[in-house]
């Protein structure tokens, strides 16, 4: 059996990063297709060293663009590679560009597709993640479905019971592999002493008003708890901020990090601000109080648990969303697994259960 791994962004890198290790301890035959939608040094090749990755075979290097312009590029080169590897399974995780053009590629093709992370649900169409999953998730052979509510998702819109394999998060398994080592790097702030922010979301980045409403209630948060905010900010929304205009002096923006510098920033925070699913499902995992800023959640499991808390983009619901979470207990339980999912991911496809949908 040969596996085909299909990657391009940071968070793909990180939640394959345990089935990659499943594969090699397994001794299974496999390879990395890297799109390159993701394709600066700290958002991209750092990831595969420090955590120990082999090389993608392939890198299409095909970079930022509309997203027909992306997704268009990736399919014609995956699809050229699956002609030429003829793998017996593809699988792709998540919701970016990268996961349709896989998944579509593969299809068209005649591979077998698994989606890892599949079920994920915002009701939101307007985000260009939703259509992504949705499209990748009914095109699936065998579907990887992190929660029950994932899969409950999944039974909903009539996929079949028997594609659909409830396996944790492969999150989980990333977070417990790689915190030991995340512990040994220096980060120039105390515990507890700072609040962490990621927002990269298109329907936040490219409204103006939304992201300038975003770093207000950020200044909010900054005054009124009197404690520093660190910003590391991806090179596309920073030049946004500069096109808008839009004053962000009080806030400490830091370059992009990589994995275990930032995993390190998460454990160590007073609260996270995020509008990213990947750091949402994190801090719950870490046990960091998290407020999103955004209207809907693919996670509800965050919100359920008492983790996570929705603020939407208006200033002065940020500051009160955050003096909610601030004193939040930190002894909610884990959603999303027990770190055994690429375990259990790679024994179905050693099984073969997939097989009898083709």
């Amino acid at each position: 059996m040969k596996v085909a791994i299909v990657l391009g962004t940071r968070p793909e890198i990180i939640k394959m990063s345990p089935i990659i290790r499943e594969l090699e301890e397994k001794n299974m035959e496999f390879f990395i297709l890297h799109t390159g939608q993701h394709y600066s040094y700290n958002l991209d090749q750092v990831f595969f060293e420090q955590l120990k990755l082999p090389q993608p075979k392939y890198n299409l290097r095909v970079g930022s663009g509309t997203h027909a312009e992306e997704t268009g590029k990736m399919m014609i080169g995956i699809e050229r590679v699956l002609f030429d590897e003829k793998p017996d399974i593809v699988l792709v995780e998540g919701d970016t560009n990268t996961v349709l053009a896989g998944a579509l590629a593969s299809v068209k093709v005649g591979v077998t597709l698994g989606h890892v992370e599949a079920g994920l649900r915002s009701f939101d169409r307007s985000m260009p993640e939703e259509i992504n999953r949705i499209v990748a998730d009914h095109v699936s052979d065998i579907l990887f479905a992190p929660t029950e509510v994932a899969k409950r998702n999944l039974l909903r819109e009539g996929i079949s019971e028997e594609k659909i394999h409830v396996t944790g998060n492969t999150i989980v398994d990333a977070v417990y592999q790689n915190l030991k080592l995340a512990e040994a790097v220096n980060i120039p702030f105390g515990d507890d002493d700072y609040f962490l922010v990621t927002v990269h979301r298109q329907e936040n980045t490219d409204n103006p008003m939304r992201l300038r409403n975003i770093i207000e209630g950020l200044k909010l948060v900054r005054e009124y708890f009197n404690m520093p905010i660190i910003y590391p900010i991806h090179p596309r929304t920073l030049k946004k901020i500069k096109e808008y205009g839009i004053d962000v002096e009080r806030l400490n923006l830091i370059e992009p990090l990589d994995y275990l510098s930032f995993l390190k920033l998460e454990s160590k925070a007073k609260l996270i601000f995020t509008d990213s699913g990947g750091v949402q499902e994190e801090a719950c995992i870490l046990r960091v109080p998290c407020v999103t800023l955004r209207y809907n959640t693919e996670r509800p499991e965050t919100l359920e648990v008492g983790a996570n808390v929705l603020a939407g983009t208006e200033p002065k619901e940020i500051l009160e969303k955050a003096k909610i979470m601030i004193d939040a207990k930190r002894d909610w339980r884990n959603p999303f697994g027990d770190g055994k999912a690429a375990n259990r991911i790679i024994n179905i496809i050693s099984r073969g259960e997939y097989r009898q949908f083709k």
